[in-house]
């Protein structure tokens, strides 16, 4: 097989319609809710699946008369000796399509644990201070309905709630910019078969085969797993499943705000413990830990955590005993006198050494 710059093999296989070639009507469909932002940051680690989405995005913005500018942005997170030169693949690549491309690293002390959350994490950071930089309202990033799948098994797995099982939305807000995930409901095999097709090679990064990490170890379970029906085409579904639910939730949830702000006659911070007590479970929950992440300073409250307040504020109220005084991701529960209260708890003394 003839090889791609990243090394990849270019194969002219016949596929079927799942794995088929992403047409250029196709990727108008997929992208022109962006079409009116003023730039855009292409999120390109030089992997098969961002590779695919800076193709399209390019061939998509040259179907447009007047549209965003797009900038594509790696991040080398210092993690394999490799990615200087894909980094070099991808600004090479992105050159031969008059695309702009940027570089960022990430630098500092890695940590010892939980090494890939940080990574994303400063990824995302990255990313955030390039958009600005550049003017861009939206990151784009390359996630399919594989990542989607894996996300939700993860969570799964972690115990998540509803919200948590929604898995990845197709646009949320994050570091101040918005960031869009036009590729969630595509397979990664039709994203491969578009760079084939159009004769591009990509990068293959090593980690994402290294059992060390959850998503790998993951990946070697969906074959079992989609033969049990628990595909990836089924397991996104369910992911929007839950998404809609929790939407809908969230929707009862303000309405159950509003109900006890008017109860209250506008007081706060807090609630009526009676009017409190007497919402379903899940709408306490919610309330609950809305107001810690609002007030608190060492937020978001662990939902677990949130969940054992919650027994215990319930069963205050419930037993009439009538107090109750805890502390949450910086912020002090208490009741007294029939009401909730929620409120910044005093900064921690640091310990005298």
């Amino acid at each position: 097989m003839p090889l791609g710059p990243f090394g990849s093999a270019i194969d002219g296989t016949a596929m079927s319609d799942d794995n088929s070639a992403i047409s250029a009507t196709e990727a108008k469909r997929l992208l022109d809710e962006w079409k009116r932002a003023p730039a855009i940051v292409l999120a390109v680690s030089g992997g098969p699946d961002s590779v695919a989405l800076m193709w399209l995005a390019v061939r998509w913005r040259r179907t447009l008369k007047q549209g965003p500018r797009l900038i594509a942005v790696t991040v080398d997170h210092g993690l394999r000796p490799e990615a200087a030169r894909e980094a070099r693949e991808v600004k090479r690549l992105a050159g031969t399509l008059d695309l702009p491309h940027r570089t960022l690293r990430w630098t500092g002390t890695k940590p010892n644990s939980g090494l890939p959350e940080a990574a994303r994490e400063a990824r995302y950071r990255l990313l955030a201070e390039a958009a600005r930089a550049s003017g861009a309202t939206h990151i784009l990033t390359a996630h399919t309905r594989d990542d989607q799948a894996e996300t939700l098994l993860m969570r799964l797995l972690r115990g998540s709630g509803i919200a948590g099982l929604a898995a990845m939305a197709r646009e949320t807000e994050r570091e101040g910019v918005r960031l869009a995930r036009p590729l969630l409901a595509v397979p990664k095999a039709r994203l491969v078969a578009t760079l084939e097709k159009a004769r591009i090679g990509y990068a293959v990064d090593p980690t994402n085969r290294d059992t060390a990490f959850t998503r790998p170890r993951l990946r070697v379970l969906m074959p079992a797993l989609a033969a049990e029906g628990g595909d990836a085409r089924n397991l996104a579904r369910l992911a929007a499943r839950l998404a809609r639910a929790n939407a809908a939730v969230e929707v009862l949830a303000d309405g159950a705000e509003r109900y006890l702000a008017l109860r209250d006659g506008g007081a706060a911070p807090g609630f009526d413990a009676g009017a409190f007590v007497a919402l379903p479970e899940e709408i306490r929950l919610r309330l609950l830990k809305r107001a810690i992440d609002r007030v608190g300073h060492e937020g978001p409250a662990e939902l677990g955590k949130v969940e054992a307040l919650l027994t215990a504020l319930d069963q205050a109220v419930m037993q009439g005993t009538g107090k109750l005084k805890q502390t949450l991701a910086g912020a002090v529960i208490g009741l007294a006198n029939g009401r909730i209260r929620v409120e910044p708890a005093p900064p921690r003394r640091s310990r005298a050494r």
